[in-house]
């Protein structure tokens, strides 16, 4: 990959058109989806967290899913799966650049 290729891609819960997308959990439910696609594959007891490869989360009041593209080059039909959910449902996708929560 080269130095031009986002690390992270953002799917924003907002259409082309800007409306909100439904459901409201929609992103928490492709997360959910997506749980056992992780560095060292499955594991017992993964399905009940997050992968770090696609984790919900809410930027600006905006529901949205930051995808790892770590996750293309381990789990390729799971990217696909997860750039065809964003296409199919019309939703906005862009480089996402995550910083970490400071503390204290």
């Amino acid at each position: 990959m080269d130095s031009n290729t986002p690390k992270e891609i953002c799917i924003q819960g907002i259409t082309s058109q800007g409306r909100t997308f439904r459901p409201s959990d929609w992103a928490e439910r492709l997360a959910g989806v997506m749980s056992s696609f992780r560095p060292g594959g499955a594991s017992p007891g993964s399905h009940l967290s997050y992968s770090p490869w696609c984790v919900p989360t809410v930027i600006g009041g905006v529901k949205c899913v930051v995808v790892n593209s770590q996750l293309r080059e381990h789990e390729p039909m799971a990217w696909d799966f997860v750039m065809n959910f964003a296409r199919d449902n019309d939703l906005q996708v862009g480089e996402a650049c995550l910083v970490p929560e400071r503390r204290g």
